[in-house]
């Protein structure tokens, strides 16, 4: 069984990424956060990568014993992943498009929405790599929905008069459903604070009660409501269970509706069939990625 250096930025839903790989492939692995020493440092990792210069006076890291292949994901892991890759001898895997570094990775699993380059070496996918695994945090005593509120972005935000009436659509349309809802560690008090007017069946308020139900969400509800902030919780609910799934849309900067991230994102996978954008109706829409299927196609 090969044993996998995960490189972590510090970021969840970045390492959650690499994790998803290692359990996939059913591979071990151990984390190590690593950083550069310096804004300057990371901007010289971007030269150094261009001239092949590889040197680990650039970062901080503690891992010292030799692994089988070393995965990153996000910025500051992209540089490392190459030094470490190198000094070892042994393959290099990321989980998102390197953008400002040479494309030399053994392994590239990128997302539609960054438009990747057709090369042997990338994998092009819907969604990020996710890992869904229930916990038993929940189980509904009769058909159940679900609704999962995120929070502002550097894009998008979550307007209160917006999201009460969504709320109001799901309640209204739902009455004969246990109703489950979580805020996430994004949340602002403001959000949580209005949830908590409704008198949910199952309400989990992150700021009180630091749990994640997604996961069994995904398991026991018909539907599960997810804001359009996070291309995580998105792509875990496209990947697990039976549900279908409904994305409630955010409101986003003007200049960036046709060309975020995140409305790319959903847009692609409502034109593949796996999601609904909530447009004042409900379509049932319930395809799956396997992303087993992905991570098979790389030859590592």
């Amino acid at each position: 069984m090969k044993h996998l250096l995960i490189l972590s930025d510090g970021r969840l839903g970045h390492m959650n990424q690499s994790i998803a790989f290692a359990k996939t492939m059913e591979y071990t692995y151990d984390i190590h956060e690593v950083k550069f020493k310096n804004k300057l440092y990371k901007a010289l990792s971007y030269l150094f990568d261009r001239f092949g210069i590889y040197t680990k006076s650039l970062f901080d890291m503690n891992a010292i014993k030799k692994y089988d292949m070393v995965i990153g994901t996000g910025s500051n892991t992209y540089y490392p992943t190459k030094v470490m890759a190198q000094k070892w001898g042994i393959k290099s895997v990321v989980m998102m498009l390197p953008k400002g570094y040479r494309l030399h990775f053994d392994m590239i699993f990128a997302q539609s929405h960054d438009n990747p380059p057709k090369q042997k070496n990338i994998i092009e996918m819907p969604a990020n790599f996710s890992y869904v695994s229930p916990q038993g945090v929940y189980k509904p005593k009769k058909k159940a929905i679900a609704i999962v509120i995120g929070g502002n972005n550097q894009i998008c935000k979550i307007e209160l008069k917006v999201l009460k009436k969504q709320l109001d659509f799901i309640k209204e349309n739902y009455k004969k459903y246990e109703i489950a809802v979580s805020t996430s560690p994004r949340t602002s008090s403001g959000v949580e604070a209005l949830v908590q007017t409704y008198d949910f069946d199952y309400e989990v308020i992150f700021s009180q009660n630091p749990i994640n139900p997604i996961p069994d969400f995904l398991e026991q509800c018909e539907t599960v409501f997810i804001t359009a902030d996070s291309t995580s919780m998105i792509s875990e609910s496209i990947s697990y269970g039976k549900c279908n799934v409904v994305i409630l849309p955010l409101k986003c900067k003007k200049e960036s509706n046709n060309s975020n991230k995140f409305t790319l994102f959903i847009q692609t996978l409502q034109k593949e069939g796996y999601l609904h954008i909530f447009d004042g109706s409900i379509q049932n829409k319930n395809k799956k990625i396997d992303f087993l299927q992905y991570a098979k196609k790389a030859k590592l």
